[in-house]
């Protein structure tokens, strides 16, 4: 649900590093913010996009080689100790739910030429999160749920919790925290280095969901998953310092009951007295920022906000990265986002709770970008007149009008990875048309240092994405692209295949390179002559207003689902559309949309392919599918209504029903519940399982061809394509 798989085929660019290996690395800048980082097998150099002449090696392969072996760490990050003689190595990285976070960490002595692994005696590739103390004589990192503390002059390393288990989880998160908030390292360093701010997350009364394994042994095993599902309690969280210095632990007083309320983001203040965070209550409509003095560890509210939906935490803005905290001085002043006013805009707080308000207007800040203090400016993503498109703006800390910063001849989406110091960005631009990666701009004057890489549509006989929207018989204007068959006849009528996704997770009507390419059909779909349509509904994370995201609150499987289905009867009465052709198709949310939509609106949808769906909204796990639909217990009526095995009766038409019986995110539980009601109502339908793939169903060797296979076959047997 909250993975919607085209992500994964996203043209990445300069933003992402690959080496020999091909793990990728995040983009890293030097510390003055004219260089960044690149990795390769011979080692670690710093690349002036500007100046090339200034590039220069950083580490060289034979330094990244740890003595008595050959063969040089296959390093995915790095960091650079406060005073600048150790460098800090993260290797032989492994997946933890859905990113390498545990691996082995090595502290490269740059005086002493030395490189000596962290955690000995610890399991291999156990170590999480490790991060140099403020002096940059210590690290700390996470093990198999403990936190320790290593002295980097004797490599003596101290465990400051000893109940980490399974369960009890020190300095990082479980699943659906990762899954839902993005949190992943959870413990922070003191300004000063005495002491350490933790998570601590319960999850002994979580159940686990038992996935099967029938493939890789003789005998089958389970593969157990910490799993709340919609209605059951969350993980206890609670919030812990470590004095270094008294080696005392005690707990912060924080009020609210621990398993009723998150706590998805949490960091220390600019002088160190005491953390900030943020406190979540379960239905996740009450959102209070505390402070939490570190000596006394009482806490005090300094704001607090509340909607008759759900608050929006930055996290789900800004590539699901919580972590950090917007300081723009030391004095405690920070930047913060809210949609109170019914569009996301961008406020200052102080310690004391004091608000300004510093973006105005009727529009949504789509992302916050970066606070450069030597010129007070604050630059953002934005796109006003139209919610397809990303354009970067900028604004002055005092307010005022903002100003666009990205030029008019860059029509599309725009990201920019903007340096520490503000001066210099990465711009990636993509269209429907075109791709242009890694053009390095100044700021603020938007002026080309380096050229993009540039993809353009081969000839102009290729099939065009064009962009266009409709009104609904409910008054409702909905965004949409469209693709349509070359050669194409206006007197003949085409198949129509309609792609959605419909939840608050994710878009799909948007200006980039991906709008109207089907990853998964094997061929040209214009060629082969369908009509390729999509259609953005209320609810779906567009900038277009809060009210326009939360209209769909305790009516997923409903709202989305009309909006799309009065979509497509607009689009029925074009003269080119055959009307006895129309297929649906999703993954995940899109897969439960595609259901609905096929089992709610049979004289619509003929034929649907359904993939990884969420057949039953209480299948699903609580922190999204709560923060969308209410505490069930308040509410399971609207979960009951949302969800497709409700409608499973009324199926009329053709379904290829697909999902990973490795998915844990998704449970294959659900293809077995709505199996079950297909039979019970006599329905036929098509049904492939993929042993052991996760959500993505990629892993295993031609895994995306057979997929990619099936898929261009039913299609095609289903909804033959061609015009008539």
């Amino acid at each position: 649900m909250t993975f919607p798989v085209r992500r994964i085929f996203l043209i990445l660019g300069v933003l992402v590093l690959s080496m020999c290996s091909a793990i990728a690395q995040k983009l890293q800048w030097t510390p003055d913010g004219n260089s960044f980082y690149s990795f390769s097998e011979n080692g670690i150099s710093s690349i002036d996009p500007v100046h090339p002449e200034n590039n220069k090696v950083f580490m060289t392969g034979r330094e990244l080689t740890p003595a008595g072996t050959s063969r040089a760490l296959n390093v995915q990050s790095f960091t650079i100790s406060p005073d600048g003689n150790r460098i800090l190595l993260f290797a032989n990285t492994r997946r933890v739910w859905r990113e390498n976070t545990r691996g082995d960490y090595w502290v490269f002595d740059r005086a002493a030429k030395k490189l000596v692994q962290l955690g000995q005696g610890l399991p291999v590739a156990s170590l999480m999160f490790a991060k140099f103390s403020p002096d940059g004589r210590k690290v700390a990192y996470v093990s198999k749920h403990n936190i320790y503390i290593e002295d980097l002059q004797t490599h003596n390393h101290t465990a400051i919790t000893q109940d980490g288990t399974d369960r009890i989880i020190n300095g990082t998160f479980d699943w659906a925290y990762e899954e839902e908030f993005g949190c992943q390292d959870g413990f922070r360093w003191s300004p000063d280095g005495t002491r350490i701010a933790y998570w601590k997350l319960d999850a002994r009364n979580i159940r686990n969901f038992l996935m099967i394994n029938n493939t890789d042994s003789l005998y089958p095993f389970t593969i157990p998953v910490e799993y709340p599902k919609v209605g059951q309690n969350p993980s206890s969280c609670t919030i812990w310092f470590y004095d270094l210095r008294s080696k005392a632990t005690h707990q912060a007083a924080i009020e609210g009951d621990p398993v009723q309320h998150y706590i998805p983001r949490m960091e220390w203040t600019p002088k160190g007295q005491s953390i900030i965070l943020q406190q979540l209550n379960r239905q996740q409509n009450d959102s209070r920022i505390l402070l939490v003095d570190a000596a006394a560890a009482t806490s005090k509210q300094i704001y607090r906000e509340t909607d008759a939906a759900w608050i929006d935490i930055k996290s789900r803005w800004n590539d699901n990265d919580p972590s950090g905290w917007d300081w723009i001085n030391k004095e405690g002043e920070f930047l913060w986002l809210s949609e109170k006013n019914g569009w996301r805009q961008i406020y200052k707080l102080d310690l004391s709770g004091k608000e300004t308000p510093i973006t105005k207007g009727a529009y949504d800040v789509i992302q916050f970008n970066l606070y450069d203090a030597p010129t007070k400016t604050i630059y953002f993503a934005a796109s006003p007149e139209n919610a397809t498109q990303n354009y970067l703006y900028r604004t002055r800390l005092n307010g005022g009008k903002a100003t666009r910063v990205t030029p008019d001849d860059l029509s599309g989406t725009n990201k920019y990875t903007i340096s520490p110091n503000g001066k210099i960005a990465i711009l990636n631009h993509s269209s429907a048309s075109e791709l242009a990666n890694g053009a390095i701009i100044s700021l603020p004057d938007h002026r080309e240092l380096a050229k993009a890489r540039k993809v353009q549509a081969a000839n102009p006989g290729d099939p065009k994405t064009t962009f266009f929207k409709l009104t609904t018989t409910d008054g409702v204007e909905l965004d949409g692209w469209m693709v349509k068959p070359v050669p194409f006849d206006p007197h003949k009528k085409y198949p129509v295949v309609f792609y959605v996704y419909g939840e608050p997770a994710s878009q799909t009507v948007l200006d980039n390179f991906n709008a109207g390419k089907n990853f998964l059909y094997n061929g040209s779909m214009a060629h082969d002559g369908y009509v390729y349509i999509s259609l953005e509904n209320r609810g779906a994370p567009a900038p277009k207003g809060s009210q326009w995201r939360k209209s769909i609150y305790r009516n997923i499987g409903r709202i989305n689902i009309r909006d799309q289905a009065m979509g497509a009867k607009e689009i029925l009465k074009w003269d080119f559309i055959d009307s006895s052709r129309v297929a649906v198709w999703g993954w995940s949310g899109g897969g439960s949309s595609t259901l609905n939509l096929l089992f709610q609106y049979p004289e619509i949808y003929k034929t649907g392919i359904a993939i990884a769906a969420v057949t039953n909204q209480l299948l699903y796990d609580n922190i999204y599918q709560e923060r969308y639909m209410g505490v069930p217990t308040a509410s399971n009526e609207d979960f009951v209504k949302g969800s497709p095995i409700t409608y499973a009766k009324n199926l009329r038409g053709n379904l290829l029903y697909i999902h990973g019986t490795g998915d844990d995110n998704v449970h294959y539980q659900n293809a077995e519940m709505l199996i079950n009601e297909l039979i019970r109502q006599g329905k036929q339908f098509q049904l492939m399982s993929y042993p052991n793939r996760t959500h993505s169903i990629s892993e295993g060797a031609g895994t995306r061809e057979h997929l990619s296979t099936l898929y261009t076959n039913y299609l095609k047997a289903h909804c033959p394509p061609g015009g008539r």
